[in-house]
């Protein structure tokens, strides 16, 4: 059975939208006046007012600043385009981003309907993500976040950690709110799929009023979406392929890749697992197993056999609610409250994948008809054989059960306010509580699962082995017998008895606060010297409040919850400073900035992150930036303190050669961790002609080097590398314990600081607008390309760059596009864009011949959208038609964050206004 498991879980620019001069986040208002025509067609009208002047990339506040890291606004249309369900999912359509964690690619694990947001590939753990600014518990699930108010992202495509902290290690992803929204906004939308499935329904409202005579403003909105999620891949091409060994050793990528050892009728085989092609029948007769095209040990192509990814969802299904409500007062014309707070639930329940036991099945047992033995003698199946099931047949549910509900509560208040000639100051306070209750029903509870399927006959009844002998002691009244041989055999008293669930309530808690001054204490030759200070405070628990008691026992056969409790703290203090150096009236205009940050953690100590780069000017039009941070990553609480768990595995230990049975294999998090630390360099620079208005071009080389990665290597790696690193020390500097003979007793698998990451790449940007008859016309290319991205797993390091297959860690492409045309003329808008995903190979993946994969190569997607709308008074008509010519994804085991699996996607809605 763990072989089986083992193998199913192995195979289980710019910036983004270029409605900004990519040099800064200014206001068009304050802009020079060669890049004030530029920056007002690229940005909405409304994307900005004079208090929105913060750049996201730094804590300067001042208007015009142009900042040397490069930072994108993602405004009103992008916001729009696709309609998509998520903020998250509206960034990952964008070149930069991955799309690491959506609906359609966490359709079978505990992170289930999920989306994060990922900055070059690199793990959204990689990624900061704000809200108004600040850190919030809802970060590691974008659903959260009220879509209806969302007024503008703030992406920064660089570090950031010496601005905004820990965690800012590929860039900053900040979510602006339309804080002053007035009167009502209300919405419906549907959609589904050409093929029927992946269903959505929404509906939003929001509504906001000043009073107190216009020094205070309420607002309060809810929105609530379902999707019914896509169940049954053999609905779209290539979704049950995998990677198949001929019997020559060479690798293929094959469509419809069954087993040949398990079974959804129980699979006959050797007790060393090989098949004999047999398999029972629901009346549990034995017959054969028809093969396919080509069959190799344990897999065949084609045939009547099946694959687990028949089994998974294509995209999980969900259901969300959101209210967020917001108070502000002007106390005086120079000092202002603000009050937030938000609840957001999101829950599901569905099946994820049937469990796939291999087990014992003795000569004399219960339910062995004489008719199957005398089949099985004809075979040359005599005496014990082992049964490979696929357990798709137990109880109303079928398969495993997944249900969770994740509840966040946040509330936040802060002053905003200014004093003196030309000094600012903020100040917050906000404090969240994520709760996750979640289960893993139908699973089985692995001793009495053995003891029920080993059954007896008894005067001509059924019975459990443990209970036959009269004689023994180890009893169990309650044990009901499981009949395995055949599907749709199972009794309702041996589900019962034999399975179970897991069930787990965690609750994430946050605390910060900061608070900073901003100002221009004096000026140089060149004009005012900008400043920024000021100091964060940061308190993360983890409360593990409920696991059930089989759990703690250890006593399920695929998930055992586990008990995380664990807290940290974080105080941190910043400056930055901006220098102008030159200014030349509409000839140069050079400055020069510099940020740092002193971290100190009560787990890790004290740790700095830097950050300098300048800006220069030319002839108003060109701007040339460059900039070279220092930036951390801090542990998670998770990766700090998940509660030890211990495996058993038979593990080959090359210091022996030998194979050694039943090693004890601890995972955990791990107290001692350090932060990440990243050198990230960016070069590159703006264009925006004033002879060609509406025109902007931007080009920005990056260089990120990550290291002291946290991170876990499996236990045959680890062994490994142990060898190769230390082949004089067969204990790896304490990983590895041996008894007194030198044979391996348990090995330590727990997260560590072991490795390195590192990309360079390209962020292209260019667009145009341009009146055209009596309306408006834009246009608008992204383009990220990667030279590589380099990963080191502990034991080697890879360049995944190209490598776009849906089971290789980071696959990324080196291409990624995104070209958009828009016409808006009276009440009538369409937008029609093009998203083009690179090709590259499937895997780097070695056959037994020592050669990649035969077929080894993916090609490149390109994907249209189409989006109409219409405007009659307060109402707005909408629809969109995503992969307008339904591009089939590729080869695709599981799941590919990198291509679309849903296929032909309609929907469309109604958004009222006044």
């Amino acid at each position: 059975m763990k072989s089986i498991h083992l193998f199913w879980y192995a195979s289980t620019a710019l910036s983004m939208t270029l409605c900004l001069a990519p040099a800064s986040a200014q206001t068009a208002d304050a802009a020079s006046s060669a890049d004030s025509a530029s920056i007002a067609e690229a940005v909405p009208a409304d994307a900005t007012t004079e208090d929105d002047i913060v750049v996201t990339s730094s804590r300067i506040q001042r208007s015009g600043f142009n900042a040397p890291t490069p930072t994108t606004v993602i405004g009103e249309a992008e916001l729009r385009q696709g309609n998509r369900p998520s903020v998250a999912q509206v960034l990952n359509d964008s070149p930069q981003f991955r799309a690491t964690s959506t609906p359609a690619t966490t359709t079978g694990n505990t992170t289930s309907g999920t989306s994060t947001a990922d900055l070059r590939g690199l793990g959204a753990v990689r990624t900061l993500t704000l809200l108004n600014g600040h850190r919030f518990t809802g970060a590691n699930d974008l659903n959260i976040v009220p879509q209806n108010l969302i007024k503008r992202v703030d992406v920064v495509t660089g570090g950031a950690s010496a601005a905004w902290g820990s965690g800012a290690v590929a860039g900053v992803v900040n979510i602006i709110l339309d804080d002053e929204m007035k009167g009502w906004r209300m919405g419906a939308q549907t959609g589904v799929s050409s093929r029927g499935d992946t269903a959505r329904y929404g509906a939003d409202i929001a509504w906001g009023t000043d009073f107190a005579g216009g020094r205070g403003h309420f607002m309060i909105s809810a929105d609530y979406m379902r999707e019914e999620g896509a169940f049954g891949r053999k609905s779209r091409p290539n979704l049950e392929s995998s990677v198949f060994q001929r019997a020559d050793g060479q690798l293929i990528l094959a469509n419809d890749v069954n087993y040949t050892i398990i079974n959804r009728g129980g699979s006959v085989l050797r007790l060393n697992a090989t098949p004999y092609n047999l398999v029972f029948n629901p009346d549990g007769s034995v017959g054969p197993l028809p093969l396919g095209s080509q069959t190799s040990g344990q897999f065949t192509v084609g045939g009547d056999g099946q694959n687990i990814f028949d089994y998974v969802a294509v995209s999980s299904p969900y259901q969300r609610n959101n209210v967020y409500a917001r108070a502000t007062f002007d106390i005086t014309d120079s000092l202002k409250l603000w009050v937030d707070g938000s609840y957001s639930r999101m829950w599901s329940n569905y099946t994820f994948f049937p469990e796939t036991p291999v087990v014992a099945i003795m000569p004399d047992n219960a339910f062995l008809t004489q008719t199957a033995r005398n089949q099985l003698a004809a075979a040359g199946v005599t005496g014990p054989f082992a049964l490979g099931r696929i357990l798709d047949d137990v109880g109303p549910d079928r398969m495993l059960n997944f249900r969770f509900s994740r509840r966040n509560l946040e509330g936040a208040f802060g002053l905003k306010g200014s004093f003196g000639d030309g000094w600012g100051y903020d100040a917050y306070y906000d404090h969240g509580e994520l709760r996750a209750d979640q289960s893993l029903y139908n699973q089985r509870i692995t001793a009495k699962f053995n003891n029920a399927v080993d059954a007896v006959l008894v005067n001509g009844a059924p019975v459990c082995r443990i209970n036959a002998d009269a004689s023994t002691t180890n009893d169990d009244p309650n044990c009901a017998p499981i009949n395995l041989l055949g599907n749709g055999n199972i009794s309702a008293a041996g589900v019962a008895y034999a399975f179970g669930g897991t069930h787990s309530i965690v609750t994430t808690k946050l605390d910060a606060a900061g608070a900073s001054v901003h100002g221009q204490p004096f000026s140089t030759w060149a004009g005012k010297v900008d400043i920024a200070f000021g100091a964060d405070f940061r308190w993360e628990k983890l409360v593990t409040s409920h696991i059930d008691a089989l759990s703690q026992a250890k006593a399920f056969s695929t998930l055992n919850s586990a008990a995380t409790n664990g807290s940290f703290s974080v105080k941190e203090a910043f400056g930055e400073v901006n220098v102008p150096l030159i200014d030349i009236a509409n000839v140069i205009h050079l400055e020069v900035n510099g940020a740092a940050r002193y971290s100190d953690y009560s787990t890790s100590g004290g740790i700095w992150s830097w950050k300098t780069g300048g800006t220069m000017r030319i002839a108003n039009d060109l701007l040339l930036r460059s900039v070279y941070s220092r930036d951390i990553r801090s542990p998670s609480i998770t990766e700090y303190f998940l509660s030890r768990a211990t495996n058993k595995a038979d593990l080959y230990d090359p210091f022996l050669d030998a194979t050694q049975a039943g090693v004890s294999i601890y995972t955990g998090g791990n107290p001692n961790l350090t932060p990440e630390i990243s050198h990230t360099l960016t070069l590159g620079g703006s264009y925006s002609p004033h002879y060609v208005r509406g025109f902007s071009l931007s080009v920005d080389y990056y260089d990120i080097k990550i290291d002291n990665v946290i991170t876990t290597i499996t236990a045959p790696d680890t062994l490994r590398q142990c060898k190769a690193a230390n082949p004089n020390d067969p204990t790896c500097g304490g990983v590895i314990t041996r008894d007194a003979n030198g044979k391996l007793e348990s090995l330590t698998a727990t997260y560590r600081n072991l490795v390195s990451y590192s990309t360079r790449g390209l962020d292209i940007e260019a667009s145009y607008r341009m009146p055209l008859g009596n309306g408006k016309l834009g246009v608008r290319v992204l383009a990220n390309h990667i030279f590589d991205l380099m990963i080191a797993d502990g034991v080697r390091t890879n360049d995944v760059a190209g490598v776009v297959g849906g089971d290789t860690a980071f696959s990324t492409p080196k291409w990624r596009a995104t070209g958009s045309v828009n016409y808006e003329i009276g009440g009538f808008g369409a937008d029609l864009r093009a998203r083009y995903v690179g090709g590259g190979i499937y895997s780097t993946q070695l056959g037994a011949n020592g050669k990649q994969i035969l077929n080894n190569q993916i090609s490149a997607r390109t994907y249209i959208d189409l989006g109409l709308q219409f405007k009659t008074g307060p109402f707005t008509l909408f629809g969109n038609v995503n992969n307008l010519f339904d591009a089939d994804p590729p080869y695709t085991p599981y799941t590919n964050p990198n291509y679309d699996v849903i296929g032909r996607y309609f929907s469309g809605g109604v958004k009222l206004k006044f």
